[in-house]
């Protein structure tokens, strides 16, 4: 490392002064006008993980984050990165590399992921201080993440959901590009939702008050819960409903009771839950994080199923939400086609990475050249099969 700037690896957040890490870009809502707040990349976001057990080595998510420092100790880059034994929670799949890598004789795991645990949302991952050369100091990280990768002898670096505007950084260190897909909602100044069903095709627009009438047809209410809302006993009841999904989509729900209870004592301005009420009591819940100027939808679960219930909480109900507030974007999370009837846009996310073995690098390169062709087309092609009229899905675009 040149100068007087030294990288060091930090194992545990409890080391890390929140007050330092609180001045870098995107991690606190005063950090950086340039950057948006970026909750998961907060302290108290990526503390409570850890706090909480759910991102632990005995979890599979060894601490393993970057932070670069000037000659007096002062905090002026971070990454954070976890050392892995696995690729669970993370939303970019790369389980085909890990087992052609193992029948070759190579060694995959561990590996580096720099990401928020279980979070699929885009954010700053080259994380500057204020008052520096943001674009040297990038550059500084990620080539100093290689240099860490190597130390560690580990076989690669991941790098997902990255920024669009540091790309650029990853690329001059010559990582790989993945792309991939998910699905936003862009707030075009819509006075409100009727504005916004205004510049819909006629049948979807029809469809879509069809289908927010039934989800509530049942004597089904909808609140919006934050800040002071966020009891206890609230958090019991969602809990309840993650549990139920969670344990019957991925089998072992990622993320502890612990997690809620935390998350509600030092973020609950940045929480918001979609509650569904049915005869006086909560049956169904899906958890927002609120950034800057993007809604983040998270998880859901419920207790009972109602038609388009589903529908109504995580998706209309969001946004309903950001145009309250005057929010840019709603991510809606990974992967659904189903978001794009609902007025949520293919947006393409990235993904950066650094594979030490040359054989390896190779044989990935030339594979992500050929997915990034398709992903291309893929969001291109649904694009144009939009439930915007055509007018209007190009303003969306731009």
């Amino acid at each position: 490392m040149s100068g007087n700037l030294t990288i060091r690896i930090e194992k545990s957040f409890r080391a890390i002064s929140p007050e330092s890490w609180s001045r870098l870009s995107g991690a606190s809502k005063a950090s950086s006008a340039e950057v948006p707040y970026n909750p998961f990349i907060s302290h108290a976001f990526l503390s409570v993980m850890e706090e909480s057990g759910s991102a632990t080595a005995k979890t599979g998510w060894l601490g393993h984050h970057l932070l670069l420092e000037n000659d007096e100790g002062a905090l002026i880059g971070a990454v954070p990165g976890y050392l892995k034994n696995h690729s669970q929670g993370e939303y970019v799949f790369d389980h085909g590399w890990a087992d052609a890598f193992e029948r070759a004789g190579g060694r995959y795991y561990p590996k580096l992921q720099c990401s928020v645990p279980f979070t699929p949302a885009t954010g700053p991952r080259l994380l500057v201080s204020s008052g520096y050369d943001k674009d040297a100091i990038e550059l500084t990280l990620a080539s100093g993440l290689q240099d860490v990768t190597r130390q560690l002898g580990v076989s690669s670096a991941h790098v997902t959901f990255v920024a669009d505007d540091q790309i650029a950084a990853f690329e001059e260190a010559e990582y790989l590009h993945r792309t991939d897909k998910q699905f936003h909602f862009l707030n075009a100044s819509y006075a409100n939702h009727d504005a916004f069903l205004e510049t819909l095709a006629s049948r979807k627009r029809k469809a879509l008050k069809k289908e927010r009438r039934a989800a509530v047809e049942n004597g089904i209410t909808v609140d919006w819960l934050t800040g002071k809302d966020l009891t206890e006993a609230i958090w019991d009841q969602f809990y309840e409903f993650y549990m139920d999904t969670g344990g019957r989509k991925w089998g072992q729900p990622y993320l502890t009771r612990k997690f809620y209870s935390l998350i509600g004592e030092r973020m609950a301005d940045d929480v918001l839950l979609v509650m569904a009420k049915r005869e006086g009591k909560y049956i169904a819940g899906a958890i927002n994080f609120i950034g800057g100027d993007t809604l983040y939808g998270r998880h859901w679960g419920c207790v009972e199923d109602h038609p388009f219930l589903h529908f109504e909480v995580c998706y209309h109900q969001a946004i309903d939400f950001a145009l309250a507030k005057g929010l840019k974007r709603v991510e809606a999370g990974a992967q659904g086609e189903h978001k794009l009837a609902r007025g949520y846009l293919p947006v393409t996310t990235h993904s950066m990475h650094y594979i030490a073995h040359p054989g390896l690098r190779r044989a990935v390169a030339d594979y992500l050249e050929r997915e990034r062709d398709e992903v291309e087309y893929m969001n291109e092609y649904l694009s144009e099969h939009s439930p915007f009229r055509k007018g209007e899905r190009q303003q969306e675009q731009d």
